[in-house]
């Protein structure tokens, strides 16, 4: 496949998810695409996924029909992704769950979604016959994604081919041929950090390593081994490999390290980026790796603002907005917000989605009637009109009439060199409305006792911001996705 062609190729905006691969396997043919860990795992190449994917399809168009939700539950893997691209192609709306969700939430999923079909055993597609991609328009919706369900029972959002897979064209351009590239992933493919990963690292010709199911002795092993370039990973499993050695290790092979799913803390990051390699000279790695943190979610199909240290220069976040992207910071009116003032963080692009899947209300209230998303994020418009994030909206506590936000009171916690990670919630208080309070994880040789903590963030906090009560815990509750579930820290606080 020549140059014009993958121009061609960059240049297409009529790419639909049940067409992915197969018109990424006419651009790198046999080149390896994925291999996973364990004897057991996939080791396959474009050609060879595009064809399950094609057979999949034929076998799922057997069983469900065309133009109905199809729940995808198989164990984490890339196989959960390619059938998911094989219920698009047999012209169904794919609907991943997540393998970590509870039970009672996979029902809800099902239910919600009304599916025609639920799939947990990639086996029962063998017997597929291949089928061509069915017709499509890239704003049709293609898949729906579920909340992971912090706050309240998980919503489908309405994912287009747009959204998914509409953004890929330029990753085309990649120079796959020219240089040797792998990523080690632990990402959870049913959630859309993981999934629009798979897509992106498929675009750009770059082969992925797959931990079907993350440890970090195992993480680090294989960028050990395998000489790996990036790594891609949420804030958790970063903790979890600095605690399993990562700084013993040798990670100089790793050009960039990449995060996302959830806020990744800038220190944390910056070790990380001193452990990998700008560039090889003479057999030898030199300078520092590239550290980028995607910001989306759910309802934004992926990424839709990018946060960047690069190898060298400023070693702060430098957080830009993705091509496409609109990002405003306004105020509870909705109005422009002032540099400086905080306020919510609204999304205007082509990831947005189309709304939640049968609920108008919600959906009401989280899009405006001109297409911006309200994200429930705090941020505020820094130099240059870059964006500043400061937390969640629900994660602003309320002490007194002062507003403390839990990002802020985390960070602080987390720069004792005994503290992992922290958890910062609101527990209800008669006279000051709400108080602060926090749950922390502790290193492997920590020793400090929640009132030496209390004692730690009156010397850096203000007086209203210092948690009134700090318990040390052995792990924080978590989604399926590894974010903190808030509700459940707070239940830590009841009498």
């Amino acid at each position: 496949m020549g140059v014009r062609d993958r121009v061609g190729f960059a240049r297409d905006h009529d790419v639909i998810l049940g067409g992915f691969l197969e018109r990424l396997a006419q651009v790198h043919g046999d080149a390896p695409l994925v291999h996973e860990d364990g004897d057991d795992g996939l080791d396959l190449t474009y050609t060879q996924a595009a064809d399950q994917v094609a057979r999949w399809a034929g076998a799922l168009r057997a069983r469900a029909g065309q133009g109905q939700p199809v729940v995808v539950a198989l164990p984490n893997g890339y196989a959960l992704f390619l059938a998911c691209l094989a219920a698009s192609r047999a012209g169904n709306l794919a609907v991943p769950v997540n393998p970590k969700m509870r039970p009672e939430e996979i029902d809800h999923v099902v239910a919600d979604a009304g599916a025609a079909f639920v799939l947990r055993d990639g086996g029962e597609l063998d017997d597929g016959e291949s089928v061509d991609a069915a017709p499509a328009e890239v704003d049709d919706v293609a898949a729906l994604f579920y909340t992971s369900g912090t706050t309240g029972k998980p919503k489908g959002a309405e994912l287009t081919h747009r959204s998914l897979v509409g953004r890929v064209g330029p990753a085309a351009l990649y120079p796959s041929g020219m240089r040797r590239d792998e990523a080690v992933s632990g990402l959870p493919v049913a959630h859309i950090a993981g999934f629009a990963m798979l897509v992106q690292l498929a675009a750009l010709g770059v082969p992925v390593y797959l931990l079907r199911r993350f440890r970090p002795d195992d993480a680090l092993d294989a960028i050990e081994a395998r000489r790996a370039t990036m790594f891609v990973g949420v804030p958790a499993m970063y903790r979890m490999m600095l605690e399993a050695g990562a700084e013993k290790r040798d990670l100089s092979s790793v050009r960039m390290w990449a995060s996302g799913a959830d806020a990744m803390p800038v220190e944390l990051a910056r070790k990380f980026q001193g452990m990998g390699g700008g560039a090889s000279m003479f057999g030898r790695t030199v300078g520092r790796a590239t550290f980028v943190d995607g910001y989306g979610m759910v309802e934004l199909g992926g990424g839709a603002a990018l946060g960047v240290i690069p190898p060298a220069g400023p070693t702060g976040m430098l957080r830009i907005p993705l091509p496409g992207y609109k990002l405003r910071v306004v105020d509870d009116h909705g109005k422009e917000a002032s540099r400086g003032e905080v306020g919510e963080l609204v999304v205007k692009g082509p990831g947005v989605m189309r709304g939640y899947h049968g609920q108008k209300g919600a959906t009401a209230e989280t899009m405006t009637p001109d297409g911006w998303l309200r994200t429930g994020d705090l941020a505020r418009k820094g130099r240059l009109g870059l964006i500043e994030f400061a937390g969640r909206k629900k994660d602003v506590i309320k002490h007194g009439g002062y507003s403390v936000f839990a990002a802020e009171v985390e960070a602080t916690l987390e720069e004792h060199d005994d503290v992992v990670e922290a958890a910062v919630v609101g527990i209800p208080d008669e006279r000051k409305g709400e108080v602060p309070c926090a749950a922390v994880r502790l290193g492997h040789r920590g020793q400090v006792t929640g009132d030496d903590l209390i004692a730690w963030a009156e010397q850096r906090l203000s007086d209203y911001k210092v948690p009134r009560r700090v318990l040390v815990v052995d792990d924080l509750p978590r989604t399926g996705t590894d974010k903190v579930r808030k509700a459940d820290v707070k239940t830590l606080f009841e009498p």
